[in-house]
């Protein structure tokens, strides 16, 4: 464990998803990323140059563990073995936040490599507020959850997203993770207004702010259809909503996310200014 942790909590500032390549030029020329973030299933291991680097890492910067694996829309019980490391992990790193998807991505003993929607419903929301109590009962510490990229809609559906999002918070205590991306991508592919689903969010629970780069494709009948890929630059009209955003919320944790085909550090540097200065620019405002 660490001996002490400095970072209780994230800044209302730029961070980015760690990646090993990039481990010399944080530790060396940082600005303007002031926090990072991790996967938790990439550490679950015993020792090694990854558990090295990030211990090294979590003495300077904060850390944000974002989890991709506990499947917390499914059915079935959470994963004990899963949980159980990712105990582990949060008691010797303590990190500044923790988060995990509203999403599903399990089924018996089956792990599907995706984060699958779920409906709405009153059902879904008991197992999804029973699984983040147990979650936050196992961790000791209070979860954020995020909002999902959806590519459909479920006809059984009786509450929104928003709501199910703020009844979830408000049954189990947790925050919420906003995603812009994920907000901007759904809105096109089930023609929703992605400012009036900003405006209906809880906002005032949101502990951390995420924006990554989806793929343009069109469906069987021509139609625009995006995807959350987390591969490439932050689309423009995600940057505009992210202004939007932070109009009502005020300044957050803002994160840069990049998954796949992973840039080097000086680009990946320049999207975190630009978040930054977003950030700057909704200080102005509320000031």
């Amino acid at each position: 464990m660490l001996d002490a942790t400095p970072h209780a909590h994230l800044p209302n500032a730029a961070g980015v998803g760690y990646k090993p390549q990039h481990f010399s030029d944080i530790i060396e020329n940082p600005v303007p990323v002031e926090w990072l973030e991790i996967h938790a299933e990439n550490y679950m291991g015993q020792g090694g140059r990854p558990l090295a680097q990030l211990k090294h890492l979590a003495e300077r910067f904060p850390i944000s563990v974002h989890g991709v694996g506990l499947s917390i829309g499914g059915e079935g019980p959470l994963d004990s073995d899963h949980l159980a490391r990712l105990k582990t992990l949060c008691d010797w790193l303590n990190p500044a936040s923790f988060s995990e998807h509203l999403a599903w991505s399990s089924h018996e003993s089956a792990f599907l490599n995706d984060l699958l929607p779920l409906p709405y419903t009153p059902k879904t929301l008991n197992t999804v507020a029973d699984h983040i109590d147990q979650l936050q009962d196992v961790l000791g510490r209070k979860m954020l959850l995020e909002n999902p990229s959806s590519y459909l809609a479920f006809a059984e559906s009786t509450l929104s997203e928003t709501e199910f999002l703020r009844e979830v918070a408000q049954r189990t205590g947790c925050g919420l993770l906003l995603d812009v991306n994920n907000v901007f991508v759904s809105a096109t592919n089930l023609k929703m207004d992605a400012r009036a689903y900003i405006d209906d969010f809880a906002l005032d629970l949101v502990g951390e702010i995420h924006m990554g780069g989806h793929d343009e494709d069109t469906d069987d009948h021509g139609a625009p259809l995006l995807i959350d890929s987390h591969g490439k630059e932050v689309a423009e009209p995600v940057w505009a909503l992210l202004d939007y955003t932070l109009q009502r919320s005020g300044p957050r944790p803002l994160l840069i996310e990049w998954d796949t085909d992973v840039p080097e550090w000086p680009e990946l540097a320049t999207e975190a200014k630009r978040g930054a200065q977003a950030l700057n620019a909704s200080v102005a405002i509320s000031a």
